[in-house]
């Protein structure tokens, strides 16, 4: 099993959307919540370089970014909550499979570890921990999950993959594995259509789609 981390396990992207809203906004570019989660989630910053240099008329600079990254991890140690049920979740599963669980995230590692330890997760990934900014490319490339499925010597069309975005899952997908969508809100249907084998709303149900 393949977790993504931001929004299945963590609810960390109202938190790194409002940073990033406050950022651009300081630069010239006012987005609203939807807006700013329309255009960012599921991505990375730097994969978006050219609109906000568009939209701000700054470059997207490593400092900028270095900043970015240092406020978004200050909020996300102050307000990061774990999502509903998930920690029974990856016990669960982490019980069934006996440990061949994986965490595979398009964020960056230190982000990544940082949140699993704050809501006390870490423990279940540790050494099985993978991040799409070490890859030669992030989602919505398969190339984190394959890693991921490797590392637990299992063919991903063995691996089953938890996803939250369409960028996740279109990842998932592409690599071959079969793809939960957790939608607590929103419209399921768009899952549906991507070929998603399940969509489910809360945390708890997992284990029981694990049949």
């Amino acid at each position: 099993m393949l977790f993504d981390c931001d929004g299945v396990l963590v609810d960390s992207e109202p938190i790194v959307n409002g940073v990033l809203r406050a950022m651009l906004g300081e630069r010239g570019w006012a987005l609203s919540e939807q807006e700013c989660l329309r255009i960012f989630v599921g991505k990375m910053v730097r994969d978006e370089k050219a609109r906000i240099e568009l939209h701000t008329g700054q470059p997207l600079t490593e400092e900028w970014l270095a900043e970015f990254r240092a406020r978004r991890n200050a909020a996300l140690e102050q307000e990061l909550q774990i999502v509903a049920n998930a920690h029974h979740a990856v016990h669960e599963v982490h019980e069934r499979l006996q440990a061949r669980i994986a965490c595979a995230s398009g964020a960056d590692r230190h982000k990544v570890e940082l949140q699993l330890r704050k809501v006390g997760l870490h423990d279940y990934f540790e050494g099985r921990i993978f991040s799409g900014h070490e890859m030669p490319r992030s989602k919505p490339h398969p190339d984190v999950y394959l890693a991921a499925a490797a590392a637990l010597s299992a063919p991903p069309q063995r691996c089953a993959v938890v996803e939250d975005t369409l960028i996740g899952t279109a990842a998932g997908l592409a690599a071959g594995a079969t793809v939960f969508a957790y939608v607590p809100h929103g419209d399921a249907d768009v899952f549906h259509r991507a070929g998603v084998a399940a969509v489910f709303s809360d945390m708890a149900q997992l284990p029981g789609l694990l049949i």
